[in-house]
């Protein structure tokens, strides 16, 4: 076997580890999603070493998906951080020995504090199983390391484990993206999702025209606008909006008489509007539908408050 090879087995082994934990899925499962849906505090989660890392991103996972969760290692509780834990919270317990010592000196504290555990391991017959009030089940027929020592299908099958928990908690509760996105405002889902129009819309200098206004001054004030297109406002309102592409197929279809033309003759009656707090994501879905470059934002009374261009859009 090549370097390739070996990469490529350790992948099979892996994915093998993980789809066999379909076979191990039982009530259990079930039990502990009750458990964190039931919880009235807070999910903490806690390991050690390998099974410590795995937790910290088990706990960031599901804190970033609507359940309040941070990651522990048990060998500070000793120190002082038993006071984060409270009645009401949920504690989920990593180790995939089930016999970890560190941890397992950690448990008679929650059990005392009368706090459900649910426990992760690979070994149903563990003591961390034994005291957990349900147990899930990750055990692997092997590491994919070649010695078949370090943690490797172990690690990976323990995290799917908690992306799980994860997904099968956001179904529960229904959470949408709206929802995630206010647990991630930097990221570019957050963006699109919490950003309004009012947010990115162009308001210095904008192109307004007159409908009676002859295309050829129109030109002018378009080509100001450096937007591609102009907004005619009658009595304070928004009437009309002409493109470059307008402007274009008019020359085309009156030549010569084309200055003689004015706004109205060209103009789209009915533009797309939107309302100032229309987020993002709403305004690139209604420009992909109509397959548009601009939107205007409006009042109540369809006064023009500002445009958002395509590219405003791409946060």
């Amino acid at each position: 076997m090549n370097t390739r090879d070996y990469a490529i087995q350790c992948i099979k082994d892996e994915a093998q580890a993980v789809l066999g934990l379909i076979g191990q899925m039982d009530d259990n499962f079930d039990r502990a999603v009750e458990l964190i849906l039931s919880c009235k505090g807070k999910v903490i989660v806690t390991g050690v070493g390998k099974s410590g890392h795995i937790g910290a991103k088990i706990a960031a996972t599901l804190s970033s998906t609507g359940t309040p969760s941070f990651f522990v290692n048990p060998l500070d509780v000793f120190h002082g951080d038993l006071g984060v834990m409270a009645a009401g919270d949920v504690v989920v317990a990593i180790s995939y020995s089930g016999q970890t010592d560190e941890l397992l000196r950690f448990i008679p504290m929650v059990l005392h504090m009368q706090i459900p555990i649910i426990g992760i391991s690979g070994n149903p017959q563990s003591l961390l199983a034994k005291y957990s009030t349900c147990h899930l089940n990750v055990s692997v027929e092997k590491e994919a390391c070649p010695l078949n020592l370090a943690p490797t299908s172990s690690t990976t099958a323990t995290l799917v484990m908690g992306d799980a928990l994860a997904v099968a908690l956001m179904e529960r509760r229904h959470f949408r993206p709206q929802d995630f996105a206010q647990f991630h405002p930097g990221g570019e889902l957050g963006k699109r999702l919490l950003t309004t129009a009012q947010d990115v819309m162009l308001t210095d200098n904008l192109p307004l025209l007159t409908e009676d206004m002859h295309l050829g001054k129109a030109i002018i004030l378009v080509s100001k606008g450096k937007l591609g297109l102009g907004v005619a406002v009658t009595d304070g309102r928004v009437s009309g909006l002409i493109t470059d592409g307008d402007i274009r197929r008019a020359m085309e279809k009156w030549q010569a008489e084309f200055f003689d033309r004015t706004v109205s003759d060209i103009m789209t009656r009915q533009p797309k509007t939107v309302e100032p707090q229309t987020k993002i994501s709403e305004i690139q879905k209604l420009m992909n539908e109509h397959k548009i470059h601009n939107v205007l934002v409006v009042d109540g009374q369809n006064r023009l408050l500002g445009i958002v261009d395509r590219y405003a859009c791409v946060l």
